[in-house]
């Protein structure tokens, strides 16, 4: 199982970005997929997951109405796409799957694994 994150940069405050995340070695359809985010000297953190059909999703606090998560099933591909990025979001960002086919998303970090390489998103203001 291998999942890699692209799409960080280095932005400025109110600016866009897509993040992506390709998914091999499983067949990526089955599993949710999250994103989690950790800033330099701070945990990890929740971000975003969405169900394997794509139907359901979940949002951190923070990022809810500015970031979208979402999947193509046939690409192998889940995306995050962020909006209005304040610096405060300046973290590297990794996605992961649900360890269960069909399993809930939820919002710990426990249940999810596979964790891809992350990419570095930066905000200034």
């Amino acid at each position: 199982v291998q999942l890699q994150a692209s799409g960080g940069g280095s932005v400025q405050a109110g600016d866009s970005l897509r993040l992506s995340c390709e998914a091999s070695g499983y067949i990526f359809s089955l599993y949710p997929m999250a994103w989690f985010r950790q800033a330099p000297g701070k945990e990890r953190e929740f971000v975003a997951a969405i169900s394997w059909s794509g139907t359901y999703t979940l949002y951190a606090e923070s990022v809810k109405n500015r970031f979208t998560i979402s999947r193509d099933n046939a690409k192998k591909t889940a995306y995050l796409q962020m909006n209005k990025l304040r610096p405060e979001d300046t973290a590297v960002y990794s996605c992961a799957r649900v360890q269960k086919r069909y399993g809930e998303i939820t919002y710990s970090s426990d249940d999810y694994g596979n964790w891809g390489q992350g990419t570095l998103v930066t905000v200034s203001s």
